[in-house]
């Protein structure tokens, strides 16, 4: 489990880090060369442990320990979340920062909020959530704004409809490329775009031209808190989800309200969170049901089947996997809102064998469920949902795995990484990490040796 997930309050204290460490020659020096081996091995000698520098930087343990064993750390954005997660000013390491478009899009930089403890802010969230769905603190008051609010440059005098449309396409033009190349190839287009776009709130519309922009840049800010997501920048992600929440409700929009809460959820399922997750998405029900959107509906009892899977629930998780098909079959799917098509039949097959998947590391006779269902879903997705597909490629070949079938495990273990290579995602990396673990149980087994050894150098790029 990712340390930053189920670590304590202590773990993710970035005050841990003494105030005069990034001044020190040693450190400047390891800082300016990007050798984040050596500035790992600096703090540790600083009394920090490797615990909590998983928890400030979002890596997992043995990421870690790795980085401190040598290994080189070259991605740009995993680069930028160690540097931000640790508190450490992105000029020390070379890393370009336009520090007045992160304020005014997505408010406070990540790491600016990590001293604050994970648990803390998915309940703040939780609050905030709860209060746009339902009108009323349901966790507690919610404390705080999520961005600062600093000056803007002058907004155009008035927009029509032709502008929001802009809008819409870019969002849609942006989520093409996040489905096929992850969200760091595209994030800070998105970002960019939202720059541009907030700017319009500002302009004269008629009401009809207001409301409809209230939905576009919701939309869009759901689309930066996915991307964000995507990219490992959990903090930035809360903040455009909880923009674009705001934004939904503005625009009396029930399935955006729910698409976001789903969204979200799916953030704190990806933490090992999955009782928050469960939360959110209940909230998203009950917009779900406002909207009367049998398909939101769908997604919402797909997902709330997984965070249940997690959770060990292998009851309530088949219960609401066998609604979601259900409402699925009864959805209008001409009629459905834009942000709720993304779900086809492909997608069911998918929450289905993804759900199978989770339960059968604890119990291997899901795998007879998972398996077709996975195949159904890698055979359907095309190049253009390739994330989508190598999610599934992976969770596949951990199910051959488990079933003994090695050596087919293998071989889709082995597509998996080639569709994983081409891909700006963190979240393909933190997702085939069971796969990973399945084949080093197995290295007495050639093939699953060379699948293993295949994993490393992958991790290891």
């Amino acid at each position: 489990m990712d340390a930053s997930n189920g670590g304590s309050a202590d773990a993710r204290q970035s005050h841990a880090v003494p105030a005069d460490a990034w001044e020190q020659p040693e450190m400047r020096t390891a800082l300016a060369s990007r050798e984040i081996s050596a500035v790992y091995r600096l703090l540790r000698k600083h009394g920090v442990s490797q615990r909590q520098i998983a928890a400030m930087t979002g890596q997992s343990q043995s990421e870690v320990s790795e980085i401190l064993k040598g290994r080189q750390v070259m991605a740009y954005d995993v680069l930028t979340r160690i540097a931000d997660g640790l508190g450490v000013p992105r000029g020390y390491m070379g890393l370009a920062y336009d520090e007045a478009t992160a304020i005014r899009v997505v408010g406070s930089a990540d790491g600016q909020q990590a001293e604050e403890d994970e648990s803390v802010k998915r309940r703040r969230f939780l609050a905030h959530a709860a209060q746009v769905t339902m009108g009323a603190a349901v966790f507690g008051p919610e404390s705080g704004t999520w961005s600062a609010g600093p000056a803007r440059t002058p907004a155009p005098g008035r927009i029509g409809m032709t502008d929001v449309r802009q809008v819409e396409a870019a969002t849609r033009a942006l989520r093409a490329l996040d489905y096929q190349y992850g969200g760091g190839f595209c994030r800070d287009a998105v970002v960019a775009q939202l720059s541009w776009g907030q700017q319009m709130l500002e302009a004269h519309g008629t009401d009809m031209v207001k409301n409809r922009l209230y939905v576009a840049l919701a939309d869009l800010h759901s689309l930066a808190g996915w991307t964000s997501f995507d990219t490992g920048l959990m903090d930035s992600a809360r903040g455009h989800f909880a923009n674009a929440l705001d934004l939904a409700k503005q625009g009396d929009n029930h399935p955006l309200v729910a698409n976001v809460l789903y969204r979200m959820g799916r953030v704190y399922l990806h933490q090992d969170a999955p009782n928050d997750a469960l939360k959110l998405f209940q909230l998203g029900q009950i917009a779900a049901q406002k909207s009367g959107s049998e398909l939101a509906v769908s997604v919402l009892c797909a997902n709330e089947a997984w965070a249940y899977a997690m959770m060990g629930n292998e009851e309530q998780a088949v219960k609401l996997l066998g609604r979601s098909k259900d409402e699925f079959e009864r959805a209008n799917l001409a009629e459905a809102e834009s942000w709720v098509k993304f779900f086809t039949e492909t997608d069911v097959y998918a929450m289905v064998g993804t759900v199978h998947t989770v339960l059968a590391q604890k119990n291997a006779e899901h795998t007879k469920y998972a398996i077709p269902a996975l195949t159904k879903a890698v055979e359907s997705y095309d190049d253009e949902m390739a994330r989508s597909k190598t999610f599934m490629l992976s969770a596949l070949a951990t199910n051959h795995l488990l079933d003994g079938d090695l050596d087919h495990g293998a071989k889709v273990g082995g597509k998996a990484i080639d569709c994983a290579e081409g891909i700006k995602s963190e979240r393909v990396k933190d997702r085939m990490r069971p796969l990973q673990e399945e084949a080093e149980r197995r290295r007495n087994n050639a093939d699953a040796r060379d699948l293993a050894d295949r994993l490393h150098a992958f991790y290891a790029a």
